[in-house]
């Protein structure tokens, strides 16, 4: 069955997003480096557009290994409405995505991705997208969605991409959510970043 996990990038202080939801200085290590991504290069090469990501060695190794590990996203519709969807190729091209929401859109940009508007809670679209993803990992975006997951004790892992900024206001993680037992798996320091892997202890 499929895991969950939360794998997002983080501030020092603890934010996933800063004032007005941007994203200065947590993602400068998506172009620090030289290494592409395998599964954007592929999707570029059937004509996706994809962004430019040159990571170094070292965390196009945690992304790549992130990614083929992956069976389907669940998201909010607050991100999926900051991305504009996407323009219908979701954050892992072809992958199957959850929105949680409480209106579905009237329009629908069209892509690779097969979006799923669940209207009826965050449990519920975990619950599809674990079935969809079978064996493969399920993982959550934005605040919202991983937040309400670690509340309801739905999250089995957490994957955060630690940058070195403070950004002392904006989104936060884990606003709402009590003590959460963690055992660490993995720490990967690379340029930019420290990847910290955690088993959610139960």
């Amino acid at each position: 069955m499929a895991k969950v996990i939360v794998a997002l990038a983080m501030s020092l202080d603890g934010f996933i997003a800063g004032p007005g939801d941007s994203v200065d200085g947590l993602f400068d290590w998506y172009f620090n480096g030289d290494t592409p991504i395998r599964h954007y290069t592929e999707a570029e090469q059937r004509g996706v557009p994809v962004p430019p990501f040159r990571l170094s060695a070292t965390s196009a190794e945690v992304f790549n290994e992130l990614i083929t590990t992956g069976g389907a996203v669940v998201t909010g519709r607050r991100t999926y409405d900051i991305t504009n969807g996407w323009a219908g190729n979701g954050p892992l091209p072809g992958y199957p995505l959850f929105i949680v929401t409480h209106q579905v859109p009237d329009e629908v940009p069209q892509g690779e991705s097969k979006y799923t508007f669940v209207t009826d809670g965050v449990a519920s679209a975990i619950a599809q997208a674990k079935e969809a993803a079978g064996d493969a990992y399920v993982s959550l975006m934005g605040s919202s969605v991983p937040q309400q997951a670690l509340r309801l004790g739905l999250v089995d892992e957490l994957q955060i991409h630690l940058a070195p900024v403070v950004l002392g206001s904006g989104v936060r993680l884990f606003d709402g959510v009590e003590r959460v037992g963690l055992e660490l798996v993995r720490v990967v320091d690379a340029p930019g970043v420290t990847h910290l892997r955690y088993h959610v202890v139960k």
